[in-house]
C-alpha cells in the first residue's frame, strides 16, 4: 500500500485522516501558504508533528509549556517559547517535515481514568520534569522497589552496608548517590568482541530485521541471523557509527528505551528483537 511501508510505518495521509475523523483537526505543513499569515506566530500553535523518514514525534503545548516528546530522548524536554521557532527551523534544516495543528487541541490528560489509556511506566510527572528530576524509572518499573533500605541490627543502613562490601567503613555519599553509583557500576559491562558477520538474505527464514538510529541521526536497516548473539548487533553498530573521543557507544531498544547490554548473552532470536528499533548514541 502507498500509505504503509514494509516496516509498518504509516504515511502522513493516514495520520491526517485519523486526526480529522477523530478530533476534526487538520494537519497542514507549517510551510504551507496561509498557515502563518496575518501576523500569526509559531507560539500561537499548540501542537506540531515532526517527521523524517520512518521517525515521527510530537511537540505539544501542555499547561503553557512546549514539550519535545521525541521518543529517542531519555525524557520529555521543555522548549521555551523563545526557542520554539529556532528548534523547528533546526529540525527542518536536518530534513524533518514539520506539520502543525492550527485548531485547539483536545484537553490534556488530568485524571486517573485518562491515564488508564497507557501503561504507568510510560507516564511522567510534569512537576518532576519541570524541577529537572532525571530519574528514568517510575514506581511501576523501579528495579529497586523490593530492595530494603532500612536499618540493620548494628544500626547501619542496609543500602550503605551493601555498597561498602558489608564492612565497617563509612561513606560521604548519600544513599541516593550510592544508589546511582551502584546503577552506574552495573552498566559498566563489556560486550564480547565478535566479527560483524555476513548479512543473511532477505528470504532467509531465520533472518531478523533490525532498524538502527545512529548517533548522527541517520537510519540503517540490517538483517541478522536469529542464532547470532546480541554482540553481533554491537559489532555492526560499532562499525557503522565509528568512534568519538572519550565516548562509549550505547545501544537502547524498546519504549521506554532500555539498555541493550542487558541482553548481551542472548541470541538475537531469544531476545525477540525482530522488527525492533535500536537507538545508538555516544555517552561519556
Amino acid at each position: 500500500s502507498g500509505n504503509v511501508d514494509e516496516l509498518g510505518n504509516f504515511s502522513i495521509e493516514v495520520l491526517r485522516s485519523a486526526l480529522m475523523n477523530t478530533y476534526n483537526l487538520s494537519l497542514p505543513n507549517i510551510r504551507q501558504e496561509g498557515v502563518l499569515n496575518g501576523g500569526k506566530d509559531v507560539t500561537d500553535i499548540d501542537g506540531f508533528i515532526c517527521n523524517k523518514e520512518a521517525h515521527w514525534f510530537a511537540i505539544r503545548k501542555i499547561n503553557g509549556r512546549y514539550w519535545d516528546l521525541n521518543s529517542t530522548k531519555e525524557r520529555p524536554e521543555i522548549i521555551s517559547h523563545f526557542n520554539l521557532a529556532m528548534t523547528l527551523k533546526q529540525l527542518q534544516d536536518k530534513g524533518y517535515s514539520v506539520f502543525c495543528v492550527t485548531e485547539p487541541l483536545p484537553p490534556i490528560c488530568d485524571s486517573a481514568d485518562g491515564r488508564c489509556r497507557g501503561l504507568p511506566e510510560y507516564w511522567w510527572k510534569e512537576s518532576d520534569l519541570v524541577k529537572g528530576k532525571t530519574e528514568a524509572t517510575t514506581a511501576a518499573t523501579d528495579p529497586w522497589k523490593d530492595t530494603g533500605s532500612g536499618m540493620r541490627l548494628d544500626g547501619r543502613s542496609t543500602m550503605s552496608a551493601a555498597l561498602n562490601g558489608g564492612g565497617g567503613g563509612g561513606t560521604d555519599l548519600s544513599e541516593e548517590d550510592q544508589l546511582q553509583q551502584a546503577i552506574s557500576a552495573s552498566l559498566q559491562q563489556t560486550v564480547p568482541k565478535v566479527p560483524v558477520g555476513v548479512e543473511p538474505p532477505d528470504d532467509d527464514p531465520n533472518a531478523v530485521r533490525i532498524q538502527f538510529r545512529m548517533p548522527d541521526g541517520s537510519r540503517k536497516v540490517r538483517r541478522f541471523s536469529s542464532t547470532d548473539t546480541v554482540a553481533a548487533i554491537y559489532a555492526y553498530a560499532d562499525a557503522v557509527a565509528g568512534t568519538m573521543d572519550g565516548g562509549t557507544l550505547e545501544l537502547r531498544y524498546s519504549f521506554p528505551p532500555r539498555n541493550l547490554i542487558g541482553l548481551k548473552n542472548k541470541t538475537v532470536g531469544a531476545a525477540k528483537l525482530h522488527g525492533e528499533n535500536v537507538q545508538a548514541r555516544f555517552v561519556p
